[in-house]
């Protein structure tokens, strides 16, 4: 049985792989039940249940704490129950106010994974659970929603003698009786029968209801985000010899319930979906469910269809979560996980808190991406999470990358993982030829920079003149990143973060990315006053002017956050590019991930250059990734792919290996790197972060937290220096970070959580804990 936290730290998600899982508890009666409240204090707290209040492990309550009231998730029943008690403890214990819910809301895995989260995150089960839930569901929000629907309650004949003189005395009655007896189910929900009869029927259906004819319920109605897609059913398709060995190693391990990750590593295009479909297919008959997380960027509609459509005849079909759903989808689809009428989740990070009754197998698709990562509290990595739900739920956990961290690769070396290779394409498709085109010659050239270098240029003409398509990939929306007055040289900075505002040409305005603050573009410089204002760099929206201008006759198309706002703006989109409607697709990552376009055969990559100087030592690892993914965008139908990248810094390895399709030397000269400064894997980072209005405060705190924390820590730890963030204001908060390293993370988590415990944080600062921190900048 699960037991109450203790903030014990558990170990990491990598060095566990023994099979878990437990049963779920029974029902009981008049109780003692252990409470973890929201919005309180992280202790468990003690209450009694009334006596024919049922209540189960993991079911949320309503339960007063001094003056207030509530709600909570019950982490602990205990046995033996109010007999066991004094007298004296009875009378202390008050009792549950309500049951909000008497099914569990977190299973009991779930409930196991909170408690190693809140050990392992130095976070409070308070916030793990909070983050487990949907927002709706923990604050009791959304409601079912639920139609009128109006049943025919015995036969009805408009011809016999009561149909003639109900028709002459009530045609709006008679009306309704004939759509209902017409009806293949005798039944019809009042808005159908409203367009059917013509005008309002609600009275008459009462009438109706009085004499007997009809009965009016209310019916449950669930919100489909994807009740406008046109589903196709569709079957498997014939495995490649690597990707049927692959699938029965999955297999094996769902009926083993095997819990040692395996790490799919497949080249673009070698069918890591199929291989999906079908371990997912197993599972499903071995009466199991299936979760398959995918980076919020890639889980387009094209993703998500193709998982309906191979699922569309099992029973409750496909549960999709992710950031872009209404409160009441959201709330209809978890409902119909936790109530196992839908066996399979795809989604984003969160879906890996899916609870799925019977899990047999966790997919993590692109498994290397950074977005994996929660950068607000509790800062899970969803990738690790998943590793230690697999472990706990007895249940296969499958990684897939082209590209995989080099922290699962050394894994793999390690034995920890065990590895799956596919390295040809489907159809023995050829890679694309990737082609890297130096910029700073282009620039000598032309006497300036650049956005379309000669060669580019001449590729997409001629692949226009065949008829192909173009996917051209810059990760920087807008239209220029920032405006400079060229008599000063001041740049137009925003008023509550230390960064450029960035020009959106669409709407003529200045906006920052960090914080979300706008203001209209200015025609003088706000410094000096000087007209002359220079648009530094260039952004998709600049992109997207030259190269209308430049193929005037071609149909263009952004594929960015601006211009995807509307709800279906992304659907219609991609449907125009699928059906050869769009030419030429310019995109940020929206378009780099999770897309199969047969005629696309050009992919121009125009600065490769971005994200790979900066102070992060995983900044070349990132480009080599985002490289070799948006290259695998090409030739994946008849004809030969094409990759352009234009950069300025031509011989950077992270460029060069993407070049060649070359993981395995990019991965040991990375490594080798890693290994000789102690960064990870080598080693487990943690950052301890302090923000503040006040930039003094807020660098004195984390010294003297740090100061603090040196006293506990062991010698094997690698304390960095107190150091303002690359992007020192944000939001109008200063930032200031330090960052420890050590081979073992417990050597460091345990001194963290003592110190944290006891020391005391100004009100008007934020300390915060990222363990396994991503953002080191």
């Amino acid at each position: 049985m699960f037991t109450p936290p203790h903030h014990m730290l558990f170990d990491s998600a990598d060095d566990l792989f023994s099979s878990g899982g437990g049963s779920s508890a029974p029902e009981v009666r008049g109780s003692v039940v252990s409470v973890v409240l929201e919005n309180a204090n992280d202790l468990t707290y003690d209450y009694l249940v009334p006596e024919g209040v049922e209540v189960a492990l993991g079911c949320r309550v309503m339960v007063p704490l001094r003056n207030r009231k509530l709600r909570g998730t019950v982490v602990e029943i205990r046995a033996g129950g109010v007999a066991m008690l004094t007298e004296k403890v009875r009378r202390a214990l008050k009792p549950v106010v309500r049951v909000i819910d008497p099914r569990p809301s977190l299973p009991e895995d779930l409930l196991r994974l909170a408690e190693w989260m809140a050990g392992y995150y130095l976070s409070s089960m308070a916030t793990v659970m909070q983050t487990m839930l949907p927002a709706n569901v923990r604050d009791e929000t959304s409601k079912v929603k639920t139609r009128q629907v109006t049943v025919l309650k015995k036969p009805w004949s408009a011809s016999s003698e009561e149909g003639i003189v109900l028709k002459e005395r009530a045609p709006k009655q008679a009306a309704i009786l004939l759509q209902l007896s017409r009806a293949e189910s005798g039944r019809m929900a009042i808005a159908e029968l409203s367009d059917a009869v013509g005008g309002e029927v609600r009275s008459a259906a009462r009438s109706l209801e009085a004499k007997g004819w009809v009965e009016i319920i209310d019916e449950q109605v669930e919100r489909d985000p994807f009740a406008n897609a046109e589903i196709v059913g569709s079957t498997n398709l014939k495995l490649t010899g690597e990707q049927q060995a692959a699938v029965s190693e999955i297999a094996k391990s769902i009926d083993e319930g095997v819990s040692q990750p395996l790490l799919l590593l497949g080249v673009t295009g070698s069918g890591k979906t199929e291989v999906y479909l079908q371990a997912i297919e197993h599972a499903l008959n071995q009466g199991k469910g299936a979760i398959v997380l995918v980076p919020e960027i890639a889980l387009t509609p094209q993703t998500v269809e193709r998982f309906k459509s191979r699922f569309s005849g099992e029973a409750g079909g496909v549960a999709v979560l992710h950031s872009h759903l209404s409160a009441g989808e959201r709330f209809d689809e978890w409902s119909r996980i936790r109530d196992g009428r839908a066996r399979i989740v795809v989604g984003a990070r969160s879906a890996v808190f899916a609870p799925v009754r019977d899990l047999g197998v966790i997919v993590v698709d692109e498994e290397h991406e950074n977005t994996y990562k929660q950068e607000s509290p509790p800062r899970y990595q969803a990738r690790d999470v998943a590793v230690m739900r697999a472990n706990l739920s007895g249940c296969a956990v499958v990684l897939g990358s082209a590209t995989p961290s080099l922290e699962s690769w050394e894994n793999v070396r390690r034995g920890k993982y065990r590895v799956l290779r596919m390295t040809t394409r489907i159809d023995d498709q050829m890679m694309p030829l990737i082609r890297v085109v130096d910029m700073k010659i282009e620039a000598r050239k032309r006497k300036d920079v650049t956005i379309l270098s000669e060669p580019l240029r001449c590729a997409i003409e001629a692949r226009m003149a065949k008829g192909e398509q173009v996917i051209l990939f810059l990760n920087r929306r807008g239209f220029s990143p920032s405006l400079q007055c060229l008599a000063c040289g001041k740049a137009c900075e925003c008023k509550h973060c230390s960064i450029s505002l960035t020009f959106h040409k669409t709407s003529d305005r200045l906006v920052c990315h960090m914080c979300g603050y706008e203001q209209m573009a200015p025609s003088r410089c706000p410094e000096c006053r000087e007209p002359g204002l220079k648009f530094n760099g260039f952004g998709t929206q600049r992109v997207e002017e030259v190269i209308r201008k430049v193929f005037p006759k071609i149909n263009v198309e952004r594929i960015d956050a601006d211009a995807m706002k509307r709800k279906h703006g992304l659907v219609d989109a991609l449907r125009r590019f699928k059906t050869g409607k769009t030419q030429i697709v310019i995109g940020t990552q929206m378009i780099a991930k999770g897309l199969h376009f047969p005629n696309v055969t050009l992919v121009g990559i125009l600065n490769a250059d971005l994200g790979l100087h900066i102070p992060d030592f995983r900044a070349g690892e990132r480009v080599f990734q985002l490289l070799t993914q948006v290259a695998g965008r090409a030739g994946r139908g008849d004809v030969s792919g094409e990759v352009i990248v234009q950069t300025f810094s031509p011989h950077s390895p992270s460029i060069q290996f993407a070049r060649q399709h070359d993981f395995d030397g990019y991965s040991d000269q990375e490594l080798e790197f890693r290994k000789a400064f102690s960064y990870p894997p080598y080693a487990r980072m943690v950052g301890v972060l302090c923000r503040s209005q006040n930039e003094r405060l807020a660098e004195f705190t984390l010294t003297s937290f740090v100061n603090e924390l040196k006293k506990k820590l062991p010698t094997t730890v690698i304390v960095g220096e107190v150091i303002p963030a690359a992007i020192v204001r944000v939001k109008g908060q200063f930032r200031f970070h330090v960052f420890l390293r050590a081979p073992n993370p417990h050597h460091i988590l345990r001194p963290l959580a003592e110190v944290q415990k006891h020391f005391s944080v100004p009100d008007e600062v934020y300390l915060g804990i990222d363990v396994d921190c991503y953002q080191v900048t």
